[in-house]
């Protein structure tokens, strides 16, 4: 289990135990309530060594907020857990993770480094117009990149022309930039095609409520929720899928994906 699951993970055990739906007894006498970094450390070596309230917990968020009969308390996409940003301060990473296909990811587009860095341009991240279409070019770059075995990071310092370049003279293979960025968008429908016939829908495509009903209560952003659902339509459009997130056969033909 890595540390964002496992941090998401114990967050949402200590909601569940404010609730009273986890108790005491289920715990080994620990009062896992939010804020005590000690219990904290010590959820965490229970985990680790499958002991005790560790068990539970080893199912991660998802898994363990559903046995408990809330699994909206999963703060997940697809059951991977949402890491480092509120979607609710940024809207365009919300819709990056709602329709990763791995699940929550920010390292599958990364609309962060617009959003918020200001590379390799400065957008609002409040603003939900564009964000589909920025969020496409984001993810189709990273799956591409990906796919030669590069590290996200770069990103903050070149772009798919300087990755066509390099490709190019590594395999002797001529890559334009469209080419490179024709590689990502094949990745992506692929992956697509693959989480459909497992049996994924375009319900999956979607935050937790907590983040699209929920505003923020403080900060910069207070008052604010995710969009994603005013935004979800316009992304399927652009992406060339039909209402239901299903790359039309148009869409596949185009991309050499129809059999």
């Amino acid at each position: 289990m890595d540390t964002i699951t496992m941090a998401a993970t114990i967050a949402c055990a200590m909601e569940l135990y404010e609730m009273g739906l986890i108790t005491k007894e289920e715990t080994g006498g620990i009062a896992i309530e939010w804020g005590s970094a000690e219990v904290m450390v010590e959820l965490t070596r229970l985990t680790a060594m499958g002991e005790g309230f560790g068990k539970k917990l080893a199912m991660g968020s998802y898994r363990l907020a559903a046995s408990y009969g809330h699994p909206e308390l999963s703060m997940s996409v697809k059951k991977q857990e949402i890491p480092a940003y509120d979607s609710r301060a940024v809207q365009g990473i919300g819709l990056n993770f709602a329709t990763a296909n791995c699940g929550a990811a920010h390292v599958r587009g990364y609309t962060i480094a617009p959003e918020v860095l200001g590379t390799p341009m400065k957008v609002d991240k409040d603003a939900v117009d564009g964000k589909p279409a920025l969020v496409i070019l984001f993810q189709n770059l990273t799956a591409a990149l990906d796919s030669t075995g590069g590290c996200l990071f770069t990103t903050f310092g070149i772009g798919a022309p300087e990755y066509a370049g390099m490709l190019s003279a590594l395999t002797g293979v001529e890559y334009t930039e469209a080419a490179f960025m024709n590689c990502g968008e094949r990745i992506w429908n692929m992956e697509r095609q693959f989480n459909l016939a497992a049996g994924l829908t375009a319900k999956d495509d979607a935050l937790p409520p907590r983040l699209t009903e929920e505003p923020l209560k403080t900060g910069a952003s207070k008052g604010s929720v995710s969009r994603v659902p005013e935004m979800l339509p316009v992304y399927y459009d652009l992406r060339g899928w039909d209402a239901n997130g299903v790359p039309t056969p148009a869409k596949l033909a185009a991309l050499g994906l129809a059999q």
